[in-house]
């Protein structure tokens, strides 16, 4: 049986505080003041003994501020931020798997876009369908140095691309070299790269090949959590039900795997189930901008959260500091140590209420 655990528990809303989070993601976190109102959580019930605090013994090789992990190929170039069409018809993508991080929000009309942060994974073979920009979905993948990946946009970013100089490589535009249409599939859904081409082309374009990464904040894989409470699955719900998304918790791989309308989201690259072993739910403020539907969503300004990993819940907020990624804050005021593998972010409206869009479950339903 699913439990609205958010509507239940209420989290309450929480304010920026002026500052916030290191960038450095092998610094410590910056303590945060919260309120004194939130609501205590139900003791975890871990699968393992409780550990003291975690060490992380040194990896071999360069290890991604991403991902915790060794890079595939001992490298770590610039990201590419890739826009991926989520539409029906655009499923299964591929590549989606892959990224080391990934985010998911709306687009207009209901619809939602993926966000693909790939750095680590250097050997990507196809990526894709690949779609438009939108302001804040340029602002999320320029967050961590990434060169946005595109096709087309709505005026907004244009003006944004073009005013600022951006490097991005637009399908439409001087990069089209580096894209191809797969003849499997209809347009506007069959637009794919990889991650060489992408590659290629970004170095024929002139642009910065290293740049200054954001890391997030790792912990031991094997430390359990001693925090927040069971949920071995939990659902996301946005706007249209051809948008609800499930996570199921797979103790053997210690992560969640991603299901979208009742059935695993599969990469068709592999045929992998798309998985992260940190899933970040986050309230942002949505306006309707014109009669098309184009959105401002807010990814500044902080706001209510969910953190899931390890199989349990913990409560808290995001926050983001300029120049800065987005950062899971706890009730505490400190930063989440996440662990080591993919990390997924989903943002959806604060309306009606933030917890009206995600519900968890003590124990995973039958599948």
């Amino acid at each position: 049986m699913t439990i609205n655990r958010s509507s239940a528990r209420p989290i309450s809303v929480f304010v920026l505080a002026a500052a916030l989070l290191s960038a450095c993601g092998t610094e410590n976190a910056v303590t945060v003041p919260v309120p004194t109102t939130v609501a205590a959580t139900a003791e975890p019930q871990p699968t393992e003994a409780a550990q003291p605090t975690p060490t992380i013994a040194p990896a071999a090789g360069i290890v991604s501020g991403l991902t915790g992990l060794p890079a595939t190929d001992g490298t770590l170039p610039r990201p590419l931020a890739v826009m991926i069409n989520n539409a029906p018809a655009a499923r299964p993508q591929s590549g989606v798997s892959e990224a080391d991080i990934l985010y998911e929000v709306l687009a207009e009309g209901g619809i939602t876009r993926l966000i693909g942060i790939f750095q680590s994974h250097t050997g990507v073979v196809k990526i894709g369908p690949i779609r438009s920009i939108r302001p804040y979905l340029l602002d999320i993948g320029e967050s961590y140095g990434g060169v946005t990946v595109h096709a087309g946009g709505s005026p907004a970013a244009y003006a944004i691309l073009q005013k600022q100089k951006k490097e991005d490589m637009d399908e439409i535009g001087r990069a089209g070299a580096y894209f191809w249409r797969d003849k499997e599939r209809k347009a506007p859904h069959n637009l794919y790269s990889n991650a060489a081409k992408l590659r290629e082309g970004a170095e024929k374009l002139g642009f910065a090949e290293s740049v200054e990464v954001p890391g997030l904040l790792f912990t031991d894989p094997d430390y359990a959590p001693t925090e927040g409470e069971p949920a071995l699955e939990f659902n996301v719900s946005f706007l249209l039900k051809s948008y609800t998304v499930g996570y199921k918790y797979n103790a053997e791989q210690r992560t969640y795997v991603r299901w979208v309308n009742g059935k695993p989201h599969l990469d068709l690259n592999n045929n992998s189930p798309v998985a992260a072993a940190n899933v970040i739910v986050m309230g942002s403020d949505h306006k309707v901008l014109d009669d098309v539907g184009r959105l401002q969503v807010d990814v500044e300004l902080g706001g209510e959260a969910l953190l899931f990993q390890r199989g349990v819940a913990i409560p808290g907020k995001w926050s983001r500091r300029p120049g800065d990624i987005i950062r899971f804050v706890k009730e505490d005021g400190k930063e989440a140590l996440m662990y080591p593998g993919i990390t997924h972010i989903l943002i959806v409206p604060n309306s009606p209420s933030f917890g009206s869009h995600v519900d968890y479950a003590l124990a995973p339903s039958p599948t």
